[in-house]
């Protein structure tokens, strides 16, 4: 009787073990699934599907014998155990230090006022011409009258006229120096007709003036 409970015992532990050992192998092989790559698929993809992140991806390439993770191809099948995350320990990215440069100084440039134009005050000129033109014909005037009276001679005696302009002892006042016949003359013309070339015209018309 003891060796058929011990048979017994032994076939029931035997069975307990073979249950357990195929509900493992059972559970680890329902974990493990098999996923046929689609038009646009990526592992990176591939692992947000199954786990929601990409720590999936290096798991999936090991599984598979994938040396490239970059390129799958589509119709290819994956066998994918989304239980086994690969243990890489993840790396904290490096703190990003961003470098502030200080914008240069820009120096204001000098204001610069603005000097008030100074008008030059307009020149006004004298009518020369006018003038050269008045004196040349006064002159002209008054030559042609001494040529006439006396043939431009300041010596010249005609009675009690006497000189260039043949005026008289009285209007000389016993001067009759070329200087003194000259001023003489003018004042007479002056103050008798007022310019030599009335005197010129009043002579055409009488013969003396």
């Amino acid at each position: 009787m003891k060796s058929l409970k011990t048979l017994l015992y032994s076939a029931a532990l035997t069975t307990v073990a073979t249950t357990g050992l195929l509900f493992v192998n059972q559970s680890q092989a329902s974990a493990a699934t098999t996923y046929t790559v689609a038009n646009g698929d990526t592992l990176s993809t591939i692992a947000q599907k199954f786990n929601g992140s990409t720590e999936l991806v290096n798991q999936i390439a090991t599984t598979n014998n994938i040396a490239d993770i970059n390129m799958i191809f589509v119709g290819e099948q994956l066998t994918i155990d989304a239980d086994q995350v690969a243990t890489t320990p993840a790396q904290t990215p490096a703190p990003v230090v961003t470098q502030q440069v200080a914008a240069p100084v820009q120096t204001p440039a000098p204001v610069v006022q603005a000097q008030p134009a100074v008008q030059a005050a307009p020149v006004q000129q004298a009518p020369v011409a006018a003038q050269t033109t008045t004196t040349t014909t006064t002159s002209s005037s008054k030559e042609w009258i001494a040529q006439k009276e006396s043939g431009g001679s300041y010596s010249a005696r005609n009675g009690q006229l006497i000189g260039r302009y043949q005026l008289s002892a009285s209007y000389l006042n016993g001067d009759y120096s070329a200087a003194n016949q000259d001023r003489v003359a003018d004042q007479y013309v002056t103050s008798r007709y007022g310019s030599w070339d009335t005197a010129k015209s009043f002579w055409l018309s009488n013969g003396w003036y």
